[in-house]
């Protein structure tokens, strides 16, 4: 297929992703949990995915004719995938900075890291923890410490801290 018929552009390898906004002079706040798990991941995607796929693209490749060869546009395109993660972790794993949440264990405060309940105007009652941007996830209860949770939760929470 022509290339002037598909919906990819040219500069799709310079289209990086969004990275979640840090406050201004910040720095991106993560658990030692976080940060291994994107490093992690980013050695995953280094020494495993890609090697596979390069084999793919390269056996793709060899097999001749690359304009209708399923296996070779997929290949380049999860190639483009996997490249633009891997900036993406790199640029955040070097903006980190790792908070270890254990400090504040016990402290009648709620610091980044902290585990606690909160209740609304209704009064139900909502237990969250505030973690790091890129390792905050809604689905276990975690909120990052950049949004506005953590501001309603000093004025009106018990801290329950984790260990």
């Amino acid at each position: 297929m022509n290339k002037a018929f598909t919906k990819e552009s040219d500069n799709a390898d310079d289209d990086d992703l969004q990275l979640p906004p840090i406050p201004v002079g910040g720095k991106n706040y993560m658990t030692p949990q976080g940060y291994a798990a994107l490093r992690g991941e980013l050695l995953d995607l280094i020494d495993v995915e890609r090697p596979k796929i390069v084999d793919v693209v390269h056996w793709a490749a060899s097999n001749g004719d690359r304009s209708e060869n399923g296996d070779y546009i997929y290949g380049k395109k999860r190639l483009r995938e996997i490249d633009r993660r891997i900036r993406f972790l790199t640029q955040r794993m070097e903006i980190a900075e790792i908070a270890n949440p254990a400090v504040h264990h016990g402290n009648d405060q709620i610091f980044f890291g902290a585990t606690v309940t909160y209740a609304d105007e209704a009064g139900h009652e909502r237990t969250v923890t505030i973690t790091g941007i890129d390792e905050a996830n809604s689905a276990k209860g975690e909120v990052s410490w950049i949004s506005p949770l953590p501001a309603l939760c000093s004025r009106r929470a018990q801290a329950i801290y984790s260990s």
